[in-house]
């Protein structure tokens, strides 16, 4: 059996990580710990968590984890978003380079993250643009939490449709996967804690693993944990 820590940008993504990923990676042999929210700064000895916008304070966290957890059976991973991603961010000049090809920028930053950390049972992971592509895999399931916004959901599944895959809806300002919800659906502003994480239940782990490749790349690499650990 492997064991897992996992660093989320917000509630949203924790609560995804314990109540989906958690219980279907368990399947593979990989216990995850409760995933806990990533710091982004430490002031006068006190660790702030959540954000993802501070680089050097994410890494510290990171850092302190590998260090204090030196077995070779133990691994770490991140769900922090590509969307306003922080410019200290290791590669982020290079990587900017590759903006027309989002999964090409993608995976150079989280390499750039990975030669930093310099530990192969880091395994940096970032989303594609956000938390709320995963929602595109299935816009109808919105309408367990809204029942009388069919044309509000239409429009969503438009913007599902115009995409080869939801992790290509890009991260403009009001443009973003996050943004195209709120816009139409206000309430899950301040529901989103709850309801993405529902949401992705509703749509199931399998089917948001068909639609998003990324998403899909890293949940696989996440389940061989479970063998490596074993050799």
């Amino acid at each position: 059996m492997a064991r897992l820590y996992l660093f989320a940008e917000g509630q949203t993504e924790q609560t995804f990580a314990d109540t989906v990923l958690k219980p279907h990676l368990a399947n593979f042999g990989v216990y995850m710990h409760n995933p806990v929210l990533i710091a982004h700064a430490r002031k006068k000895g006190k660790v702030h968590r959540g954000g993802g916008r501070n680089f050097q304070g994410m890494q510290n966290d990171v850092v302190r984890f590998l260090t204090q957890e030196s077995g070779s059976d133990v691994y770490f991973t991140t769900m922090i978003d590509l969307y306003t991603l922080h410019q200290g961010f290791p590669g982020a000049d290079e990587a900017g380079r590759l903006r027309n090809d989002p999964y090409k920028q993608v995976e150079a930053l989280e390499s750039s993250w990975s030669d930093t950390t310099s530990d192969q049972r880091f395994i940096p992971f970032i989303q594609l643009h956000e938390y709320e592509a995963y929602l595109f895999a299935d816009v109808s399931k919105f309408a367990f939490f809204f029942s009388e916004a069919d044309s509000d959901i239409a429009d969503l599944q438009k913007v599902a449709d115009g995409v080869a895959t939801p992790e290509l809806i890009n991260d403009g300002q009001h443009t973003a996967p996050s943004k195209r919800i709120i816009s139409r659906l206000p309430e899950y502003e301040d529901s989103k804690t709850t309801m993405g994480p529902q949401m992705a239940e509703l749509i199931g782990l399998e089917n948001i693993r068909s639609k998003c490749p990324h998403f899909d790349a890293w949940l696989k690499r996440l389940e061989q944990l479970g063998t490596e650990s074993m050799e």
